[in-house]
């Protein structure tokens, strides 16, 4: 399994409906409000055979709402 992290910068207003939406596609592990430059922070997990730009590009940036995203990638957890 590939670990990785979102954080989303959404549209005035639009945090709740963007997270709400993630949470009804079933497709992050952990999805928190946080402060700072972006209004969410998401947790996925993904298979090791599937491509994280495209899982990226397909099911996070469809959603309405999202104005910037940033992803981090993860290597080893200690």
């Amino acid at each position: 399994m590939q670990c990785f992290f979102v954080e989303f910068r959404c549209e005035l207003g639009k945090a709740y409906s963007v997270a709400e939406e993630l949470a009804n596609r079933e497709i992050a592990s952990e999805v928190y409000s946080v402060s700072g430059p972006f209004d969410l922070l998401a947790k996925f997990y993904v298979s090791d055979d599937v491509d994280i730009g495209h899982f990226v590009a397909e099911n996070i940036h469809s959603i309405n709402g999202i104005e910037r995203t940033q992803t981090t990638l993860t290597f080893k957890a200690f």
